[in-house]
């Protein structure tokens, strides 16, 4: 295989311990050992040929320029739908054909640039390039057929935009999401045992419906007859197992006789509470264990790259095999061009246990697990004021104020004004003493600020990782910005401005998640939620794959079927959302004529009211009306793969996240790098910390009563320091 270096087993020879390896075969040694590095930093398991030409290629391809890039297309191409009839905003269709080729073009562009940098076998055999090649020609296929037949005015179906998210899919980008798409293949085989046993029950209850209410007369309040087509009965049935038509699918029968209602009291039993429960249970099983396949896999693949570069570097010293502390420091460098020199020398101690001047093997294999864990460089410098005015700041008047913000009595007291504003929110707000009161909470809030900002470092409080902080300052100083502009306004031209009403009242309203910082385990969840906030940004990605292929599919069945009105609109063909076929249907009593998939949005919208499922039997019979009964074969599809399979998964993944983050546990590299601190005689211990001795960089929570022993000490606390994220351990660096 040309080029393939060492991928094919070509070794290229080795210098001597003794000699000084050639410096530019040094430097393509370190490039090639940092994209193994990196691979194994990022969880990428892309193979690549290892020639130096091949080794650049690599790393442009991986560069974040090129990975936004290529998002950007796929957005563009994705949201081309919202310009194509059916459109919301409507273009020609010369100009949304030139954005697709250009897209594919891109997208064609990405495809060659990975071919040149893996081995022809591996490229051929990978399964995502064949479906990208095929879609790009079948999209170029479809967009010259559509365009050939409108140009002699024939109308056609755009078939190959249902095919767009194979892109979002199958980018090596996109790792995550396809990962989430072999858990739900994976977990197929037992849902589909379930399912089948699940629908079993649903005939078979179908059936003794059937044979019990068929021929007795009864009727639906519409006055159909009730429960007389076993494919209506089925249908109703599977509805009633998501509850949506409950009770009014049992009605005609409970109002015929009592007893009836113990077949559907037993029906929901079985199909609703033990069958669902069943799903979730099988889903998050197979969830659970194909996760730590998963994981085993990538731990593998992760040591394999790590022993790939360490076998690059290694040199020969004494008896065993190292990597020298220069070359360990600039393939860190290549790897992490942006990391502090504290930062990496902090790592360097760790991985150089002995100081011997070298890594061993063990050592440099924990490198990638090394530079993932994030350490936060805090500079803890003096307060401006301090240095301006020290013997004000220094005044006992002035340490009594800093003594007073940071005890935990402050927190209480501003807890207790933000209930009180609470309840001043929710009375009427015409009062004039109520809208007194609202300048008298703006101010104590703007005093807590300011207080605040006297005590702590500034940059310190307004750091990057300080959330809190920034969330409560930008919400007061919009409310006071949003409060004067109303107050400027109604006295100036006696008119209100109910925009800036509304916003004000939001802003109100938002005031009082302050009280999250101060509730430890509110603080604990919303730090869960933001921690899993990019793998439930995965979970995204694949929900708008499947909603996006469903509403195109929906979009060319059932756009124009249904119009929608202006509400005050009374005329016949309103009443009936533009369809004859919709009279007297429950579908047009609701008026959901909104309810249409003439656009992707509002066919976006219409996919998210059958996931809640509330009434989603409503929306089924109502394109079925206007179309085929088959059409609700649409709508049991989409609950099938959206509601049984794909939430089922987000709530095994949800409640596995929550598991972990409430029975956290330290790595066993990041116990090793505060054990190294500890022995360095650097460390700081959580007790220490919420003493306030480093109140500079510390919320107001956090810090008790210090006294002025706290005050020297904090002092002498002037300098830099690391801590691990989300870890209480802090490392101060001389």
């Amino acid at each position: 295989m040309p080029g393939a270096g060492r991928a094919a087993g070509v070794r290229r020879l080795r210098p001597q311990p003794s000699e000084e390896p050639p410096a530019q075969e040094e430097d393509q040694d370190l490039l090639l050992a940092a994209a193994y590095v990196s691979d194994a930093q990022y969880n990428r398991n892309v193979p690549f040929e290892t020639s130096p030409r091949a080794i650049r290629l690599y790393y442009f391809y991986n560069h974040w320029t090129m990975q936004v890039a290529i998002y950007f297309f796929i957005c563009v191409d994705l949201s081309l739908a919202l310009f194509e009839e059916p459109a919301l905003f409507p273009l020609p269709f010369l100009a949304t054909s030139i954005a697709e080729v250009l897209c594919l073009t891109a997208f064609f562009g990405r495809l060659v640039h990975f071919a040149k940098v893996t081995p022809q076998m591996v490229f051929w055999k990978d399964m995502k390039n064949i479906c990208i090649m095929v879609t790009i020609v079948l999209t170029l296929i479809d967009l010259i057929i559509y365009g050939s037949l409108e140009a002699v005015n024939i109308h056609s179906v755009r078939w190959s935009r249902a095919l767009r998210p194979v892109f979002l899919i199958n980018f090596p980008e996109s790792r995550q999401i396809r990962r989430t798409f072999r858990s739900i293949r994976n977990t197929l085989p037992d849902i589909l045992y379930v399912f089948l046993l699940f629908m079993f029950s649903v005939l078979i209850f179908s059936l003794m419906a059937l044979k019990l209410f068929g021929d007795r007369g009864l009727q639906t309040v519409e006055g159909l007859p009730y429960f007389t087509n076993i494919l209506e009965i089925a249908f109703e049935l599977y509805v009633l197992v998501t509850t949506a038509n409950s009770p009014d699918v049992m009605m005609p029968a409970y109002n015929f006789n009592w007893w009836y209602s113990l077949y559907f009291i037993t029906y929901i039993i079985i199909n609703t509470y033990i069958f669902m429960s069943v799903f979730l249970a099988v889903v998050y099983n197979n969830y659970r264990k194909h996760l730590k396949n998963e994981i085993r896999k990538l731990a593998y693949l992760k040591r394999h790259k790590m022993i790939e570069a360490f076998n690059i570097l290694k040199v020969k010293v004494g008896t065993e095999f190292v990597v020298t502390e220069a070359r360990w420091k600039r393939l860190a460098r290549i790897v992490m061009p942006h990391i502090s020199s504290p930062h990496l020398e902090l790592l360097l101690r760790i991985s150089d246990e002995g100081q011997k001047g070298h890594v061993d093997k063990m050592n440099f294999l924990r490198l990638a697990d090394l530079l993932n864990i994030q350490v936060v460089t805090i500079n803890i410098k003096r307060h401006p004021l301090e240095e301006w005015m020290p013997r004000v700041y220094q005044s006992s008047a002035s340490l009594l104020v800093q003594r007073m913000v940071r005890h935990r009595i402050f927190v209480w007291v501003y807890d207790v004004i933000i209930l009180i504003n609470a309840i001043f929110i929710a009375l009427d707000e015409k009062n004039p003493f109520i809208s007194y009161a609202e300048w008298l909470f703006l101010s104590l809030y703007i005093i807590e600020i300011l207080l605040k900002l006297y005590t702590y470092e500034p940059r310190a409080y307004f750091g990057k990782k300080q959330f809190w902080n920034w969330f409560d300052t930008l919400i007061i100083m919009a409310a006071l910005v949003a409060t004067v502009a109303n107050t400027t306004i109604q006295s100036a031209r006696k008119y209100n401005s109910q925009q800036i009403l509304d916003i004000v009242l939001i802003l109100r309203i938002l005031r009082l998640l302050r009280i999250i910082v101060s509730i430890q385990r509110f603080r604990l969840i919303v730090t869960t939620l933001i921690n899993i906030g990019p793998t439930i940004l995965t979970f995204g990605g694949l929900v708008l794959v499947v909603y996006y292929v469903f509403a195109i599919i929906g979009m060319e069945a059932f756009h124009g079927k249904v119009r929608s009105f202006d509400p005050n609109f009374t005329t016949p063909d309103a009443l009936v959302c533009g369809n004859p076929a919709l009279k007297d249907s429950a579908f047009a009593r609701d008026r959901y004529c909104k309810n249409n998939f003439n656009d992707l949005a509002s066919s976006f919208v219409v996919l998210m009211e059958l996931t809640v499922v509330n009434q989603w039997h409503v929306l089924a019979g109502g394109f079925a009306l206007v179309t085929h009964q088959a059409a609700k074969l649409y709508f049991i599809s989409f609950h099938v793969v959206v509601v049984i399979l794909i939430v089922n998964i987000f709530i095994a993944f949800i409640l596995e996240a929550f598991f972990v983050a409430y029975s956290l546990e330290k790595s066993e590299v990041e116990t090793a790098i505060e054990k190294k601190i500890q022995e360095l005689g650097v460390g700081i211990q959580e007790e220490e910390m919420q003493d306030g001795k480093l109140v500079d960089n510390m919320d107001a929570k956090d810090s008790g009563f210090s006294g002025d022993d706290g005050d020297n000490k904090r002092k002498a606390l002037k300098g830099l320091y690391f801590r691990i994220a989300s870890k209480s351990c802090l490392a101060s660096h001389a």
